[in-house]
């Protein structure tokens, strides 16, 4: 498995010299990201492609070929597959689609045919590719100037979807978020779902797992690894084809067999994977299970200086089944002490508008320091305008402090406050824009360390 992110060397079936095409695309995209595997290749009608000697093929190739990423005509595979098989080639990444999920089993029999015949392994088809931001191995076949490429984490994404994998991929890493690894795995007709879930559980780089699905091949197979993989770290997965409209589409997409929401949800929580609802839910919790740590309780403490966001983060956790705690007498005496006497000491804490950073260095110390609290929700609306940018220092200098209590920080607002909120990402903190997706990703963070 490792081969299909980190090979010595790849061959690319159906190179071109168009950069229009799939296949000279996937090259371009392996230069360009400096990938240090050697590079052949295929195509019968050039000498060279990106300055690199082409081959007509893999069989011409006088060196040895670990993976072949195939992006040829449906009616070239089998060809393809026995010449890959005879070069003695044992992994397939094929971008090709055309197979089961237009109704040609026919070439799916023959394809695994040849797979078992030459003990070969196959991502795909129908897939968009693999993508490793530590080796530099990017066989996505989407232009790097439209598709921006992640900078490497701890994330890592199994994606049955290319077009919900490409676009989420491309919107989280402007955002900032880090990947480690990336596969889109099409039809599955090889490599399926819990092929790839076993490989990233015993990956060191990879400590975070996403999850999209549509179908999944063998049932008793995925809850033996996922069961696992959930115990050394966290798997979020959301599931596609759940109602009947989505699972007439997902027959059409990928070949799966969808299921109902309420088997996929009870099956998830017997493994202790998290369940998203929604894909801006599969990655805020991989957000929050990525910057914050193990929390000892769901007792939350609310900070806020405005008070209808105090209102809704209370209604929001209190929702989801948390905890709103009361702050200890001890707490509460001192913050009287420190605090402007318009403040509200309760939970939530509302410092009001004209709150300075300084009261929320106390306030949000005074309450990590407290037993009663197991995590914060501090809510930072940065149009008023006694907040100096040191607030960032006060957040990051008492979520060092005070290491082992989460602390999720809600701030809404314009272009001012996105760029506050990077800069608090770039340090390690969970930053959410409503109170609601903070309440709901806090709830997913304790419920993983509970049921684990």
């Amino acid at each position: 498995m490792e081969r299909f992110f980190n090979p010595r060397s790849v061959a690319v079936i159906g190179a071109s010299r168009n950069p229009s095409k799939l296949g000279h695309v996937i090259i371009q995209n392996m230069v360009t990201a400096g990938f240090k595997g050697k590079i052949y290749p295929i195509n019968p009608n050039a000498h060279f492609i990106l300055h690199l000697p082409c081959f007509s093929s893999v069989l011409t190739v006088p060196y040895t070929i670990e993976t072949a990423i195939v992006c040829v005509p449906s009616a070239l595979v089998p060809q393809v597959l026995e010449e890959c098989g005879k070069k003695g080639i044992k992994d397939i990444i094929m971008i090709t689609a055309g197979f089961s999920e237009i109704g040609n089993k026919e070439l799916d029999r023959i394809t695994l045919s040849i797979l078992r015949k030459y003990h070969m392994r196959m991502v795909g088809p129908n897939c968009l590719g693999t993508l490793d931001t530590y080796s530099n191995f990017d066989n996505l076949f989407l232009p790097r100037s439209r598709l921006t490429r992640p900078k490497p984490g701890i994330i890592s994404f199994i994606c049955q979807s290319g077009a919900v994998g490409s676009a989420t991929l491309d919107l989280l890493a402007k955002e900032g978020m880090r990947f480690a690894k990336f596969v889109s795995y099409g039809n599955a007709l090889d490599v399926d779902e819990s092929d790839m879930l076993e490989y990233l559980g015993n990956d060191k780089k990879t400590k975070i797992i996403c999850l999209y699905l549509e179908g999944i091949r063998d049932g008793k197979k995925f809850m033996e690894i996922a069961k696992k993989v959930a115990r050394k770290k966290p798997i979020i997965a959301i599931k596609g084809g759940v109602t009947a409209a989505g699972a007439k589409a997902t027959l059409s997409h990928t070949a799966s067999l969808a299921g109902a929401a309420g088997i996929y949800k009870a099956a998830f929580k017997q493994c202790n994977l998290i369940y998203a609802e929604t894909l801006e839910d599969l990655f805020n919790y991989a957000k929050i299970l990525e910057k914050a740590p193990k929390p000892k309780g769901n007792r939350v403490q609310i900070i806020t200086n405005g008070g209808g966001f105090g209102i809704l983060a209370t209604d929001s956790l209190s929702n989801y089944g948390m905890q709103i705690t009361e702050p200890s007498e001890k707490t509460k005496r001192f913050l009287k002490k420190k605090l402007p006497q318009e403040a509200t000491i309760n939970n939530p804490i509302d410092l009001t508008g004209s709150v300075t950073t300084e009261a929320y260095k106390h306030a949000l110390n005074a309450v990590l320091k407290d037993r009663n609290v197991d995590a914060v929700l501090l809510i930072v609306l940065l149009q008023t305008p006694l907040i100096t940018p040191e607030i960032i220092d006060v957040i990051n200098e008492a979520k060092r402090k005070h290491a082992k209590k989460p602390v999720v920080v809600v701030s809404t607002g314009g272009h001012f406050t996105e760029m506050y909120m990077r800069h608090m990402e770039e340090l390690g903190i969970p930053c959410f824009v409503y109170p609601n997706n903070a309440a709901k990703a806090l709830k997913a963070l304790c419920d993983y360390y509970t049921r684990r």
